[in-house]
């Protein structure tokens, strides 16, 4: 076993931590070489002035990784006892630990527990420790990372042919469950009792997934051979969702091009600490809406997104003026026929809350398919396709009626191979990946601690760690919405 150096100082913890003296200087420990996580002890007095208040939140060392919350929690120690410094990771899967004890001080002082690994670190090449953090996660299963060599061609050669070919009849039994489906949640909604509405909300809202699935495929160019049928049919099913269909298909289209590329990627990215630093209120809103309002927050980019003309190429404006115009129709004709026909209450029981149940289903998806710890969002220069799509997009199984409602929009990670791949081959298609490519999938069983996971500590973009929790960035009276949901989410797996 080689000797090593496990000296604070040098790892960045005195210019990090400063104004925190260290009082002796670490002895040597045998353990093994980076990139092999340490623990170890060491006593730091806090000055009067900058006490470490229980429970506070610290940043990790420069240089070192955090990768399991609590990043560095403090709790009141013994009066007569060191502060102590603990660096263990057992929660990463590191069976051996390694300690030193310092001598005494005695002055007031607090413990903290970290879990850290070194930013160069490639930990995911370790199964044991993937293993792990499926576990914490909510995952069944964290990819080994794609070697660089790989392309996306040599992905594409591996799957079948027939996986891109369409089938009408397959098409049109889609849209057939969708139309179905939908008439009997609105007949659901109408005979319900007042304390069943909310099942019948939650079927509904997920039945009308389903439109936006259709028109998703119709967008792709995977539902039809004949294009202007797409486009009729997109524009149709996204309309009661009063959703316009050019818009969402050009920004989309963006969104496959440069999946989790910063700044490119046109669906949900990581928090720019410079956004969130910018106005009190813009940091209120983002910690609601990145925290507990996070499977709602499709709602928000619905409205930033597809309405705003500058947000288009001119080549590109014709198309979006006409699918506005059927939005606005539909809100102009469909929304007073309802108020008339059921009233205000009608508006909010046959069409609101099946569309709050259809973001849900929208932020959800979006949210899981690429949003994890591990998972991260590269500049431009430093992107890979293959490890994007393959390695950066995330297969979440659902309960079958799920599934079925939705049309299989959850095998996401072949759908990102291709979007030309029809949403009744998804399966199959993911089946074929699994035999290839099994080993860099990442795949999840949806569950409470997957959600809690990214709800409570995805947030802020951060290139070394890829995310950091509110709790490194905000004030304790900022983000009270994560500690709410910390609290009181469930961590079932």
């Amino acid at each position: 076993m080689a000797t090593m150096s496990a000296d604070p100082l040098a790892m960045g913890w005195q210019s990090v931590c400063s104004p925190y003296p260290l009082l002796h200087k670490p002895a040597q420990i045998d353990a093994p070489r980076v990139p092999q996580p340490l623990l170890f002890q060491a006593h730091l007095r806090p000055p009067r002035r900058e006490r470490v208040r229980p429970g506070r939140v610290l940043p990790p060392p420069c240089g070192w990784h955090a990768r399991s919350p609590p990043l560095f929690f403090a709790s009141r120690f013994a009066a007569d006892n060191p502060l102590a410094l603990r660096l263990d990771l057992n929660c990463l899967g590191v069976g051996r630990k390694f300690s030193y004890q310092f001598l005494s001080y005695k002055k007031s002082a607090f413990i903290v527990q970290a879990a850290v690994v070194p930013a160069s670190c490639p930990f995911l090449d370790n199964a044991e420790e993937r293993k792990k953090m499926s576990e914490r996660y909510g995952f069944t299963q964290i990819g080994e990372p794609l070697p660089d060599n790989i392309t996306m061609k040599d992905i594409m050669d591996t799957l079948p042919k027939k996986l891109f070919e369409i089938d009408d009849m397959k098409a049109w039994r889609s849209v057939l469950i969708s139309v179905t489906s939908y008439a009997l949640g609105i007949l659901m909604i109408a005979k319900a009792p007042w304390y069943l509405l909310p099942l019948a909300w939650a079927w509904t809202g997920t039945a009308v997934t389903g439109f936006f699935v259709i028109g998703h495929d119709c967008a792709h160019k995977s539902f039809s051979r004949n294009k202007l049928v797409e486009d009729i049919v997109g524009t149709l099913a996204f309309l009661p969702l009063i959703y316009p269909y050019e818009p969402w298909r050009f920004k989309h289209d963006r969104h496959h091009a440069k999946t989790n590329m910063l700044s490119e990627d046109t669906a949900w990215h990581p928090v720019w600490r410079e956004e969130f630093d910018s106005k009190p209120l813009m940091r209120k809103a983002i910690v609601f809406g990145y925290g507990p309002f996070r499977p709602w927050m499709s709602i928000g980019h619905w409205l930033i997104w597809h309405f705003d003309l500058k947000k288009f190429r001119p080549s590109e404006i014709g198309r979006v003026k006409i699918s506005l115009s059927c939005v606005f129709a539909f809100m102009a004709i469909g929304w007073p026929l309802i108020v008339y026909k059921a009233g205000v209450i009608g508006w909010i029981k046959f069409w609101l809350m099946p569309w709050l149940g259809y973001h849900f289903w929208m932020s959800t998806f979006t949210m899981v398919h690429h949003t994890a710890p591990h998972i991260p969002f590269k500049a431009s220069e430093e992107w890979n396709a293959a490890q994007a799509q393959l390695n950066g997009t995330v297969h979440c199984n659902y309960h079958r009626w799920i599934e079925i409602l939705c049309h299989d929009i959850n095998v996401h990670i072949p759908h990102h191979i291709s979007s030309r791949i029809p949403s009744y081959n998804l399966k199959a298609a993911h089946k074929s990946l699994q035999e290839n490519w099994g080993k860099y999938l990442n795949e999840a069983n949806w569950n409470w601690r997957l959600m809690k996971t990214i709800m409570t500590m995805c947030h802020v973009y951060d290139k070394e760690r890829f995310y950091v929790s509110f709790e490194e960035t905000a004030s304790d009276d900022e983000i009270y919405p994560i500690k709410f949901l910390k609290k009181f989410m469930p961590d079932y797996a």
